[in-house]
């Protein structure tokens, strides 16, 4: 560890959620060299501009974290955006930093590379086993495409590019926008300001029947760590938490946390996604790594977190 703490590690997307719980962890741990830029510094959708930053920073460890991201309504709505930007930065980040003699890239997919009646748990082994969800497929193929970009290089080129699929993530730092996040961030949100406004109703999308499984974001960093400095195999590694619920339990439990005390209800005529979404996380387990944050203690911190922040505008809700 404190051999890798001295290496010069690049986070890309050190800035939004992921990125910025994997550079906490790094400071904690006491790193000295890590390097990050923001997105008006460094272009990562220009070959160019990427190409120029790792031939000039050279990087030994990095960290593939940035992305567009969104929830159901944008993915749906703005699949071109999320197909093309997200190719075009894993394009660039994994071939600029081959390019110039990293040791060894981290990429971040998601559980969205699945199919969409995928068996559950979902195994490494069932991708590409069917059709994936239509609302996100962009973002589920940019992502397959960036695992199968790692795979492909390290078969060619021997580079040590490794993938790892973590499940639905929350905690400090997300985007709060009630329609473009996630579902847990947008309902945290909606339900603060219900109770606010004094509304006696809420209204969440679907049918609130499909299951997810959350993993907490600081979990999230403990595991690309872990396997940054413990794994260099071939496939991509799921990272889960083993713990899921319904949306209408989430939106249930949110309440509860937030204090909301009025009707939750449902709206079928809206999509619901995926059916479930459970990662087998054996392969991760069988190395001796476990997640350590109780959902409803990390759901309260994050609560905490989105009301110390709100207050400041350190709120993301675009």
């Amino acid at each position: 560890m404190n051999e890798f703490l001295r290496r010069r590690i690049y986070v890309a997307g050190h800035r939004g959620m992921v990125g910025s719980a994997i550079c906490r962890k790094l400071r904690a741990l006491g790193a000295d060299g890590i390097v990050t830029r923001t997105r008006a510094e460094l272009d990562l959708c220009s070959q160019a501009d990427t190409e120029s930053f790792f031939r000039e920073q050279r990087p030994e460890y990095v960290i593939l974290a940035a992305a567009k991201v969104g929830g159901i309504v944008a993915n749906d709505s703005y699949s071109a955006d999320f197909t093309r930007e997200n190719l075009q930065i894993q394009t660039n980040v994994i071939d600029s930093a081959y390019r110039n003699g990293c040791v060894k890239l981290l990429f971040l997919g998601s559980s969205c590379i699945y199919p969409r009646l995928c068996p559950q748990p979902m195994k490494e082994e069932y991708l590409l086993s069917g059709p994936l969800e239509p609302t996100n497929i962009g973002y589920a193929v940019a992502k397959i495409s960036g695992l199968m970009l790692c795979s492909a290089y390290r078969k060619q080129y021997g580079f040590d590019a490794i993938s790892v699929m973590p499940g639905n993530l929350y905690g400090p730092g997300d985007n709060f926008h009630p329609e473009n996040s996630h579902v847990l961030p947008a309902l945290l949100r909606r339900f603060h300001e219900a109770k606010r406004s004094g509304a006696g109703k809420v209204t969440i999308w679907g049918t609130g029947k499909p299951m997810r499984e959350f993993l907490h974001v600081d979990d999230a960093a403990d595991a690309v760590l872990f396997l940054l400095q413990n794994y260099s195999g071939a496939g991509h590694v799921n990272v889960g938490s083993g713990f899921e619920l319904s949306m209408l339990e989430l939106a249930e439990t949110i309440a509860e946390v937030v204090g909301f005390t009025g009707v939750i209800q449902t709206d079928p005529s809206k999509p619901d996604g995926t059916p479930r979404k459970l990662l087998d996380s054996s392969v991760l387990h069988g190395m001796g790594w476990r997640p350590a944050v109780d959902f409803c203690g990390g759901l309260r911190a994050t609560y905490r977190w989105y009301v110390e922040h709100e207050k400041i505008g350190g709120v993301r809700k675009d």
